[in-house]
């Protein structure tokens, strides 16, 4: 099969041969790659610039795997460290295959210039914020000044990058969750996403100690559950990526769905820290879009692979004591981490497939480093689509990822070609 991209879109697809013949008389640079799978980019609709250094540290749940080991590592990422870690971290992105991600910085306004200056050179599709919380702070500053000098700040951010790049890239209000944020805080990061038409992400229902410090909080002003109190501040629109959501009611499923908000399921991440098995079930028959995320440092890996498998062995360990729970197949696994995304993020109709108009976000995969004995690579012409599927989600990572395109450019590895026209 080919594809032919003009401009940075994909203009035909087909049989090679055919698509060779119709276009012969037009100018076209062919680049042959075999036995290769073209498949859309990977979506990371969650995960945190500051983070991936400290991945596989602690053993611990939620709140103390923070204040032990992230407050700390995210404390230090400013200023050196920061411009030293951020162009690593989009170029590991795009080396595992994810062409768009949604990032959280550090609350440091340099660290999300920095990590802006760094997805810009990268060459991704990055939605990225600067994390507000004020209520602990990394343990340093007064709740009331950090209010104020966060949505500065924040709003600063946004209107010097929300839709630079052609559109490449964009900003999030990033309110970390209710534990860490004032309703202050987070009524005034719902009105600026709403007045600049950014996005908004956050962290829900990720762990029981969170709902119940969660409910000493905010139970007071008259919140239901957990998701009211978002729904009292506005943080539910259609631009509002919820990280997590394992321990939700089915009055907060309604409420999301409603809002036409979106979820980001990360598996890895709440493996490692032991948080809880997602009703996915729910959430899709409740219409609600998901992607999937991967959720650095608790999440072990950028590898979106690696979180489709463990999103299908989320599934199964549920099925264990719910028996008419259906399996998640690979297939779908893919489409969460795809399609799935691109509907999370609002951008359907622009990424996440490879049909003909859509923007070239792509990546190839070589099958042949997936088969575990050289003689097996004569059987991939016979692997059904299915099968295919199955063995990229099971065996896939960054040493089968050959190239990764954005809008037709070859980001990874260092192109050395111009853009495909």
């Amino acid at each position: 099969g080919a594809i032919i991209i003009e401009n940075g879109r994909i203009s035909a697809t087909g049989d090679y041969d055919d698509l060779r013949r119709r276009q012969r008389p037009k100018p076209v640079r062919w680049i042959e790659r075999g036995p290769v799978a073209v498949f859309p980019g990977l979506i990371d609709c969650h995960t945190h610039l500051p983070q991936y250094s400290a991945v596989a540290r602690g053993e611990s749940e939620l709140l103390p795997w923070l204040r032990q080991h992230i407050f700390p590592v995210e404390r230090e990422f400013t200023g050196p460290k920061a411009r030293a870690e951020a162009p690593q971290f989009f170029h590991e992105l795009a080396r595992h295959g994810t062409t768009t991600a949604m990032v959280y910085a550090a609350i440091f306004e340099d660290s999300c210039e920095i990590g802006f200056e760094a997805a810009k050179q990268s060459g991704l599709r990055v939605i990225l914020g600067k994390t507000m919380m004020d209520l602990g702070s990394y343990g340093q500053l007064q709740p009331k000044k950090v209010l104020s000098v966060s949505l500065l700040q924040s709003e600063r951010l946004c209107r010097k990058w929300h839709r630079t790049e052609e559109g490449r890239l964009e900003y999030a209000f990033s309110p970390r969750f209710a534990v860490t944020c004032s309703e202050k805080l987070m009524r005034s990061a719902a009105e600026l996403a709403t007045r600049f038409d950014a996005y908004l992400q956050t962290h829900l229902a990720e762990n029981r100690e969170e709902l119940e410090k969660v409910h000493h909080l905010y139970m007071g002003m008259g919140a239901r559950d957990y998701t009211h109190v978002y729904e009292q501040c506005g943080l539910l629109t259609p631009k509002t990526m919820l990280g997590h959501c394992i321990h939700l009611n089915p009055r907060e499923i309604a409420a999301i769905a409603a809002a036409h908000s979106s979820v980001a399921h990360c598996p890895t991440s709440n493996l490692f820290l032991g948080s809880g098995l997602i009703k996915l079930d729910q959430l899709l028959k409740a219409g609600i879009a998901i992607g999937l995320g991967s959720d650095v440092a608790a999440g072990p890996e950028l590898n979106m692979w690696q979180v489709m498998r463990a999103a299908i062995d989320v599934q199964k360990a549920r099925r264990a004591y719910e028996a008419n729970l259906r399996p998640l197949r690979p297939s779908e696994a893919f489409y969460l981490a795809t399609h799935g995304g691109a509907r999370a993020l609002g951008k359907a109709e622009v990424i996440g497939t490879l049909d003909i108009g859509k923007e070239a976000d792509l990546i190839i995969v070589d099958l042949a480093a997936l088969v575990p004995y050289p003689q097996d690579r004569e059987t991939l012409g016979a692997l059904s689509t299915e099968d295919v599927l199955a063995l990229c989600v099971y065996r896939g990572g960054p040493h089968a990822n050959l190239e990764t395109y954005v809008r037709g450019k070859c980001i990874y590895p260092a192109p050395k070609l111009a853009p495909l026209s």
